[in-house]
């Protein structure tokens, strides 16, 4: 979409907070239900706090990690390794007869698919 390599570290960074934290969000919440903790409720018995505060923690830890990917897409649009035609060995396909970033119009005949 830049027509620049987007950081391989800081992506694969990016995936797994995001995944740890999207399941220590949502997962807890999952136990929570089975347990009988009612819904959209203003208050809730302490026996649920814990579970609350894990979940709790990490929708922060989500929120932070989408931050990561903010920063990530910036860091690509300024710069970086210019992206290749075939940015994955083996690539083959139309697709890859596209110049990256893809011009507005791709092309002028459709072309022939065999």
């Amino acid at each position: 979409m830049t027509g620049h390599m987007v950081d391989e570290t800081l992506g694969q960074w990016h995936f797994w907070l995001s995944m740890i934290f999207f399941n220590m969000t949502f997962f807890v919440q999952h136990f929570l239900g089975l347990a009988g903790m009612p819904r959209r409720i203003p208050d809730y018995p302490l026996q649920f706090a814990e579970f609350n505060m894990i979940s709790s923690i990490g929708a922060f830890g989500f929120g932070i990690s989408q931050l990561l990917f903010v920063y990530v897409v910036v860091k690509c649009v300024r710069g970086g390794p210019k992206a290749t035609a075939e940015v994955w060995e083996g690539a083959q396909g139309l697709e890859w007869t596209v110049p990256s970033p893809a011009p507005l119009h791709t092309f002028h005949t459709p072309p022939r698919i065999d």
